[in-house]
């Protein structure tokens, strides 16, 4: 009689447990699906970001530089399938002020805000700003100027270097 007691007393116990941790163990779900998002969404900004960067260096001005980057950023991010709520595309170029034959960059900072609504976890923001930022060099021996460019002869020597340095 006392081992149908024992059975009887554990009646409804997995039910109970079920009950507590399913909320739990949905919640974690939830912030992992969220985490994937978030990782997945921050790669892709990094990867608009160097390829922008990488645009932007192959210019010969700044204002090519900057049109040059903030298209391929954006088709970087479309072609990744990350839809953006806002887009922003910082391209400082200071570095086509550099004289010929002295290393320069250019620096290209990608600001994504990415929507989290639809994850629906509570306490979780509605969007996150997502940043990537790359730098790429400038061929320091490449002409930087819409100005006339000298075309490079034997006799005109080294681009960047005096006869002195020869």
């Amino acid at each position: 009689m006392t081992a149908r007691r024992a059975d009887t007393a554990d009646r409804g116990a997995l039910s109970l447990e079920l009950a507590i941790l399913a909320p739990v163990m949905i919640l974690f779900l939830l912030l992992m699906a969220a985490a994937g998002r978030i990782y997945l969404s921050g790669s892709g900004v990094d990867n608009a970001a160097r390829d922008a960067a990488r645009a932007a260096s192959l210019q010969r001005d700044p204002a090519a530089a900057q049109a040059a980057a903030l298209q391929i950023a954006e088709q970087t991010l479309a072609a990744q399938g990350l839809h953006c709520l806002s887009t922003d595309v910082e391209v400082p170029t200071d570095g086509f002020n550099t004289p010929l034959g002295q290393p320069a960059s250019v620096t290209v900072t990608v600001h994504c805000r990415v929507n989290l609504a639809d994850v629906a976890v509570p306490g979780m923001p509605g969007s996150k700003l997502l940043t990537g930022t790359f730098t790429s060099a400038l061929d320091q021996f490449r002409q930087r100027a819409d100005g006339p460019v000298a075309p490079w002869t034997p006799e005109s020597g080294h681009p960047g270097r005096s006869d002195d340095d020869a």
